[in-house]
């Protein structure tokens, strides 16, 4: 079973509520759909060596 203290959940870039999406440290993404359920918005990500990059970022 995996520690909760190695998961951690995904914020959105818009609200920065948590997503529906866990990652790990070793966890790799590459053109990845996010959907936020709070503000109904979907933006594509990457993710490698636990840092986040947006590539499609919200209109503030």
């Amino acid at each position: 079973m995996i520690k909760d203290e190695e998961r951690k959940w995904i914020l959105c870039p818009r609200c920065h509520a948590k997503t529906r999406t866990m990652i790990r440290d070793d966890t790799v993404l590459k053109n990845f759909p996010l959907y936020c359920p709070k503000c109904k918005g979907e933006y594509l990500i990457s993710l490698s060596e636990g840092k986040i990059r947006y590539l499609d970022k919200p209109d503030d």
